[in-house]
């Protein structure tokens, strides 16, 4: 059930951030991004990621361990870019999109209790 409701997020924020920021791109800069990024083919890129993730957890809502892999995804990614690039702009106090950092540090300390770990790596 519970990751359901993780997939369930994912096909709404996801698919959010996905549709926003791959067909409406200067909205996406000025909500999602914060006017942190210029609005630039980067943010359509990042957009065709989340649509996939929102696609594939619409998927997962009906095949919840096969399409875990997905969540590991977002696990690694969301984890990367907080070290790589928020944290770093936090400790010099450089511009960084904080509602963003905030979603993504909530999300990378629930997902590794919520991956069915013993499932990926049983196959």
């Amino acid at each position: 059930m519970i990751l359901k409701i993780v997939y369930i997020s994912n096909v709404l924020v996801a698919g959010w951030i996905g549709i926003t920021s791959l067909f409406y791109p200067k909205t996406a800069v000025s909500s999602i991004f914060e006017n942190v990024y210029s609005n630039s083919e980067y943010i359509r890129l990042v957009g065709a990621l989340w649509l996939s993730i929102a696609i594939l957890s619409l998927f997962g809502l009906f095949r919840p361990f096969n399409f875990s892999p997905v969540l590991l995804l977002q696990l690694i990614y969301k984890g990367s870019w907080l070290l790589v690039v928020a944290l770093p702009a936090m400790l010099n106090q450089d511009p960084y999109p904080k509602g963003m950092a905030f979603f993504f540090i909530a999300w990378v300390l629930v997902l590794p209790f919520i991956i069915p770990w013993k499932y990926l790596f049983q196959n």
